[in-house]
């Protein structure tokens, strides 16, 4: 079996009772960095010396079938640094192709940076999309930013301290200044924070440095107006510049709320 078990994304106290008893118990640990993991051991007092096994990256492709071969007889624990595996860390491959090979998979839930912030950020919770890391370049995280723009569900984003400040300024351009959005540091942490407000503001904050685990999450987009007119000559616009007429009018019917049959028919009226 292949057990995906969650471990704490800053505070110790987090680990669960069965985490603890299952890293009492494992043979072989798939970690992502075997160092890290080798020292939560010692942190959480587990006497257990599990063989460890680095699963990361660049490795997690190759080594994923000698791995979910063992597991036919053997219990696998997979680890990442912090929080749940396969969530933007290792495992996912691993996953995948244990489904595919019939071997079983568990999982130990616990401490998840993404469902934290959600959580404490004030904005709506229903229904949200995660992103991971935006692209680090520029062009290529101002491009995906557009695509985005018009999504009315809760963003969650994670982003490197350093490229925060600039990821917010792209947002702010793609998303509007007033986008209502937090960043959250640090969290379960001893210095943990989380600063709410328009993307702009979180901009001209980060822009003097932060430090620490980000996330930020951002309020999804609000419901607009939009008449069937603007809409066809949208679904238009999209067809001139290379869209299929069915992709256009599928896409401005998600971001308004219309029918995509209607406009669909509308925009083959159009054409006479």
């Amino acid at each position: 079996m292949i057990i995906l078990a969650a471990t704490p994304i800053g505070n110790l106290g987090d680990a669960s009772t069965r985490l603890r008893s299952t890293l009492e118990a494992a043979t072989v640990v798939a970690a992502e960095d075997t160092r890290h993991t080798a020292q939560l051991l010692r942190l959480l007092e587990i006497e257990n010396r599990p063989e460890l096994i680095a699963l990361h990256d660049h490795n997690e492709h190759e080594r994923a079938a000698s791995l979910v071969e063992r597991a036919r007889d053997e219990d696998i624990v997979l680890v990442s640094d912090a929080g749940m595996p396969t969530v933007s860390d290792p495992g996912f491959r691993v996953v995948q192709l244990a489904a595919e090979s019939g071997v079983e998979v568990s999982a130990i839930p616990g401490p998840s940076a993404v469902i934290t912030a959600l959580a404490v950020a004030g904005l709506p919770t229903d229904r949200f999309a995660f992103e991971g890391f935006l692209p680090r370049k520029a062009g290529e995280r101002s491009r995906t930013l557009r695509e985005l723009a018009a999504e009315r569900r809760t963003l969650v984003f994670f982003e490197a301290p350093t490229r925060l400040a600039a990821s917010l300024t792209d947002l702010a351009a793609a998303f509007g200044d007033d986008r209502p959005a937090a960043v959250c540091r640090e969290l379960t942490k001893l210095h943990e924070e989380v600063r709410r407000g328009g993307l702009s503001d979180l901009a001209a904050w980060a822009a003097d440095g932060v430090r620490g685990e980000i996330v930020v999450v951002v309020g999804g987009a609000p419901e607009a107006e939009t008449s069937p007119e603007t809409a066809l000559a949208e679904v238009q616009e999209r067809v001139r510049g290379g869209e299929r007429l069915k992709d256009a009018t599928r896409a401005v019917a998600e971001a308004t709320g219309l029918s995509s049959r209607e406009l669909y028919a509308a925009a083959l009226a159009e054409r006479g």
